[in-house]
């Protein structure tokens, strides 16, 4: 895992590679039917690059994953996993030969190899792997004969193999420490073009989180300058043929329990909904099951409360508004890839509370 040069230092490097979109903007269909040709002739993909998101259902809906130029929305009430299940994302790419760059505006870069770990770990050995608390634990600890990680974990169930397996994939997962000042549009765009040119090979983009994106010298409102984050986030997908995956965040009077998170609760909706190629709402399941689910099965509650609801709400390649729902596995800071169509009747607003 590594980080991303600043832009003045990536500037210096070669031009990008031939997937950069710097073909002519106006072109004849007849030019655009050699191109395609010309690709498949020469054994390459004549249509959009896909990374599969290693969520099996997710990928099922998505026909195949995220695609090359699509801006992906992830968004849910706070303290879901929405973090957890993006970088989980953004591990399963780097694990299957692609790369990623993390804009973190929330953690900075030992909290993410904390969490990668944990992730990791959970994948090797289910449940029984190390905690993310336990990981935590042992680099904080100040005492300890063992004076590397890999010494370190090495009684851990799974450590060791996680270990291993960052190190194995961890020169295709950069990390840039982001700040809600001073990381604008721009300095994603350089850094986003500086991995390009490093990795030959365009990578997965995860911004954490969209609102936290400043615009310079901006005097608007709040959703003026969300609006302006997003279409520069569409653009830098087109732009670099890369599928940017953007956190968003929920406005707070939605932060209610009981209510079913839809895309007018967040927080810029409109420009948020017009632009984006996909968004996933994440929502937990026991807020979003009908009613007669938990007056009659008193039993079910404590088993809703383990899931995560995935709705699609809007999907340009594909299916939406299907409701998926995956397995929380938070005590290692992920999910299980798992998931399946959710059975239950679901509602737009719970009215029994405990």
């Amino acid at each position: 895992m590594t980080s991303v040069e600043s832009p003045e230092a990536s500037a210096e490097l070669a031009p990008p590679p031939p997937f950069s979109r710097t073909a002519p903007r106006l072109r004849s269909l007849t030019e655009v039917l050699a191109e395609t040709d010309e690709k498949m002739r020469t054994g390459r993909a004549a249509g959009a690059r896909v990374w599969p998101t290693g969520f099996d259902t997710l990928d099922v809906a998505l026909t195949g994953g995220f695609r090359s130029g699509e801006l992906v929305l992830l968004g849910g009430p706070q303290g879901l996993g929405k973090t957890a299940m993006a970088l989980q994302m953004l591990r399963n790419a780097v694990s299957a030969s692609r790369s990623a760059v993390f804009f973190s505006y929330e953690h900075d870069a030992h909290s993410v190899l904390e969490r990668l770990l944990a992730i990791e770990a959970g994948a090797i050995a289910g449940s029984d792997g190390i905690s993310l608390t336990k990981i935590r634990q042992r680099f904080e600890a100040r005492h300890s004969n063992a004076h590397s990680m890999l010494e370190r974990f090495s009684n851990a169930t799974g450590g060791a193999e996680a270990i291993e397996a960052l190190e194995r994939y961890g020169d295709h997962l950069h990390v840039h420490t982001s700040s809600g000042l001073h990381t604008t549009l721009d300095e994603i765009r350089a850094t986003v073009e500086g991995v390009v040119r490093q990795e030959s090979q365009p990578p997965l983009v995860l911004v954490d989180y969209l609102q936290k994106v400043p615009v310079a010298d901006f005097s608007g409102s709040e959703e003026e300058r969300v609006a302006v984050v997003v279409e520069g986030l569409k653009d830098l997908a087109l732009e670099y043929q890369v599928p940017v995956l953007a956190i968003v965040a929920a406005e707070k009077g939605s932060l209610v329990a009981g209510k079913r998170m839809r895309v007018n609760d967040l927080r810029g909706s409109s420009a948020l909904a017009y632009e984006s190629d996909v968004i996933l709402i994440l929502n937990d399941k026991y807020d979003v099951v009908a009613k007669h689910h938990l007056v009659y099965h008193l039993e079910n509650a404590e088993r809703f409360r383990q899931w995560v609801v995935m709705t699609i709400e809007k999907n340009r390649s594909g299916v939406d508004h299907v409701s998926l729902e995956f397995r929380k596995r938070f005590e290692q800071g992920r999910f299980e890839p798992e998931g399946r169509l959710v059975e239950e009747q679901l509602i737009e607003e719970r009215v029994f509370r405990e």
